[in-house]
């Protein structure tokens, strides 16, 4: 169950939004193989003057549809997290038209017994709930 928080300024549209939620919910499903219909993505929209990030960061100039995208999911690799941070740029340019300046990205890792849904109950020792399992019948990770 991974958990995305995307904030971004106030005035987007609707549609802007599920594109930009698309983008980032098909890198993970195609990087991190979780399971499609396994999407939670809460927009944070902010006033201008809630969003203060510098015009220039690391010299690379920031748009006024710069975004901070956040990602709570369970441990991943390095090559894992890098392979999901190219994938979500490339595919916010092809979903949204986003400029790679625009985008900040963090991975928030936690263990997989810090997650709970539906009463379920995870195995400390595994790091699974019986009753979690991918299309091949194996033990799904968060």
């Amino acid at each position: 169950m991974p958990l995305v928080n995307v904030y971004l300024r106030q005035g987007t549209t609707p549609e802007y939004r599920r594109l930009v939620s698309e983008a980032i919910h098909k890198s993970m499903v195609d990087v991190l193989k979780i399971p499609q219909d396994d999407q939670f993505h809460v927009f944070h929209e902010v006033t201008p003057d809630n969003f203060i990030i510098q015009p220039v960061v690391f010299g690379l100039r920031r748009g006024e549809r710069t975004m901070f995208i956040q990602l709570s999911f369970n441990q991943r690799t390095p090559e894992q997290k890098n392979d999901l941070f190219r994938a979500i740029v490339a595919n916010l340019r092809l979903f949204a038209d986003v400029a790679e300046e625009d985008i900040l990205l963090v991975v928030l890792e936690t263990a997989r017994e810090n997650w709970w849904a539906a009463g379920r109950v995870i195995n400390p020792d595994t790091g699974y709930d019986e009753r979690m399992t991918d299309l091949r019948g194996t033990p799904e990770t968060v």
